[in-house]
């Protein structure tokens, strides 16, 4: 809550907006991949559409899980808010890239 006046006027619609960019997000990725010839029927792009779907889910548990885990821990107070949550946000991206068979 960086702008106590803006998240006061938009209030609860804050939520929807970020989940409505992630659908939006995965929709632009799914017409990447069909334009790019690498999704060449309806199975895949339905196999695609859940993959997405359930990895989005999977990251916001995770994410949601270590905050709460943060809650009751003691965090040095420079790291506190954005700063941890950059860091986690970071660590959980480097733990992904995994599953695109990125290396480091």
């Amino acid at each position: 809550k960086f702008s106590p006046t803006l998240y006061n006027q938009l209030g609860i619609f804050l939520p929807l907006i970020a989940v409505n960019c992630a659908i939006m997000g995965g929709s632009l990725f799914m017409q990447q991949m069909v334009g790019a010839g690498e999704i060449r029927n309806v199975g895949e792009s339905v196999v695609y559409g859940l993959g997405s779907g359930l990895g989005w889910w999977l990251a916001i548990v995770m994410m949601a899980a270590i905050r709460e885990r943060l809650a009751y821990s003691h965090i040095p107070a420079a790291l506190k808010g954005p700063g941890i949550a950059f860091i986690i946000t970071g660590l959980m991206g480097i733990a992904f890239m995994i599953f695109s068979g990125i290396q480091l």
